[in-house]
């Protein structure tokens, strides 16, 4: 318990300072967010969004998984996004990768995490299949698991792409930009390794033609 009361005592201390800082913090951020941003990324705590891109609370729109998959079936993950483009018409999606990810060097091994994270975990398995030819030549494990970290996050822009949702906003407003990006712990510097914007060209197979 002693670390809850000290989480509620640093928000204590945080609510303070700011109000003192800038008075009219809370009463401008209760009225309305209108972040520009959904950031998909992945739930390690320490890649916090607002943290490594020095934005304020409601610039950015965020939702956190393991991995920062897109994933088809994931209705928790398709409400943030569909509320985002519909509702937030929000300009740019980042999902953001990080190098040494937990998540991805699980998938690599052949260790099983029971059920539910096997599951999970199946999604970068198959990122993995796709590109199987090139990752098998690297022999180092830790550059192995990095590029697939890079990889996964290319697949899950892809995988937006081929949302109705985005096809939809892409055929009706021009909008929202794809951004693909890895951040490193290391030295705390993002990169961008990957982007689709409106119009970009998809497989035939996954595209709408009555949206």
């Amino acid at each position: 318990m002693e670390v809850i009361k000290k989480i509620l005592a640093n928000n204590q201390s945080w609510a303070q300072q700011t109000a003192k800082d800038d008075p009219d913090f809370f009463t401008a951020l209760a009225k309305v967010q209108t972040p520009e941003i959904l950031w998909i990324g992945c739930s390690d705590s320490r890649v916090p969004a607002d943290r490594i891109t020095g934005t304020q609370p409601g610039e950015i729109f965020v939702h956190r998984n393991i991995a920062n998959l897109v994933i088809h079936t994931d209705v928790n993950l398709l409400s943030v996004l569909d509320y985002a483009v519909k509702q937030l018409n929000i300009k740019h999606i980042i999902v953001c990768g990080h190098y040494g990810c937990g998540g991805v060097a699980a998938a690599l091994s052949n260790h099983n995490f029971d059920l539910v994270l096997n599951m999970w975990l199946r999604q970068i398995k198959d990122v993995y299949m796709l590109y199987e030819d090139e990752l098998k030549q690297i022999e180092d494990e830790h550059k192995k698991t990095d590029r697939l970290v890079e990889l996964n996050v290319v697949e899950q822009v892809k995988h937006l792409a081929k949302t109705s949702i985005i096809q939809r906003a892409w055929k009706h407003k021009q909008t929202p930009h794809l951004h693909g990006w890895v951040y490193s712990l290391k030295d705390g510097i993002i990169h961008p390794i990957f982007e689709m914007h409106p119009g970009a060209e998809i497989d035939p197979l996954y595209v709408y033609d009555d949206i």
